[in-house]
């Protein structure tokens, strides 16, 4: 989604990283794991990420062993963390080593993440990896740019696979996100979106879904469009932030190319120019789409926009990025 955008991406596929709030462990659902704790370990990529630090605690709750993977080395209470770097393959095998399942989050910022990707997949299935979860965005379908390449070859090599195509995340409006940061320091979020709609998701219903897709028997869809329960134009978002933050926020439209110079700033070009194409596909509808697939297959509905931006400044958090927050 991003992360200038998380659509999970807009992670293009994960747009550039944020900070955001730990994991709800109050969320975290009873047990129904399929397979015996402590005979199944689950590989998370990106486990101090937005989702996978949501992540680890169901899993590890649901009696699986957990490897921890990131490039710092994390060590979430309860994992068993392994350096893991995407553009040192010298650290591939130990990673894999001895895991069945594997949680999948493309390299940050990474205009042809399919480049180490696929070569590290084949790897994971010679180790021994028989279901992998893909974190992907709901801008790009099978096939797409960035890691729709990686989507499409999924088939090719595992029997059980699911991609996760969730919209933008609340989150990018907490935490280190560039909006957070922005909202912060000038009250502004500037997009190219116009008044375009998006049905923003928090992260926990993503790790919630992510989740059952790992641990469940093998689900029949293995595209899964991810969407909180409303469509909001940033305008929206700004309105709402106003009201819940008592700051002044407001949005700042500008037009692709603009976005994509601004961006330009901070990122290479040639991903500064995929958000705003996503941004300006997102003015002309691309993000207006709602799906049930939360509640479907968590037996909640997902999180609102309102609901998440209470839990965040209420709790202290909006006045800066608490410590000990994991990052993307």
């Amino acid at each position: 989604m991003p992360d200038h955008h998380t659509p999970a991406s807009n992670q293009a596929t994960t747009p550039p990283g944020h900070n955001t709030t730990p994991p709800d462990h109050a969320t975290v659902p009873p047990s129904h794991a399929t397979t015996p704790p402590g005979h199944d370990t689950i590989l998370v990529t990106g486990a101090t990420g937005t989702t996978g630090s949501r992540l680890i605690p169901r899993l590890l709750a649901l009696g699986h062993q957990v490897r921890a993977a990131g490039r710092r080395g994390p060590e979430p209470p309860g994992t068993r963390p392994v350096a893991f770097d995407w553009h040192d393959p010298a650290t591939h095998d130990a990673a894999l080593r001895g895991a069945a399942r594997l949680y999948l989050v493309p390299p940050t910022a990474a205009p042809d993440p399919a480049a180490v990707m696929l070569p590290f997949l084949a790897r994971a299935r010679t180790a021994g990896v028989h279901r992998v979860v893909l974190l992907s965005s709901s801008a790009i379908p099978a096939g797409g740019p960035g890691v729709g390449q990686v989507h499409a070859a999924l088939p090719g090599l595992f029997d059980e696979w699911v991609v996760l195509r969730p919209s933008w995340f609340m989150q990018n409006f907490t935490g280190s996100h560039p909006h957070a940061e922005a909202l912060r320091t000038h009250g502004t979020l500037m997009t190219a979106t116009g008044t375009g709609r998006v049905g923003f998701i928090d992260a926990d219903d993503i790790a919630a879904v992510a989740a059952h897709a790992l641990t469940a028997p093998p689900l029949p869809d293995h595209d899964l469009v991810l969407t909180g329960p409303e469509a909001l134009s940033y305008d929206d978002i700004a309105a709402t932030l106003t009201t819940v933050t008592g700051r002044p926020a407001r949005h700042h439209p500008v037009t692709p190319a603009q976005l994509r110079d601004h961006l330009a700033s901070t990122m290479p070009t040639e991903f500064a120019t995929l958000l705003a194409d996503l941004d300006h596909a997102l003015a002309h509808g691309a993000g207006a789409h709602l799906t049930p697939t939360v509640e479907h297959l968590t037996g909640h509905p997902p999180r609102s926009f309102r609901t998440h931006a209470e839990r965040w400044w209420q709790g202290g958090r909006g006045r800066g990025t608490p410590k000990g927050t994991p990052a993307a």
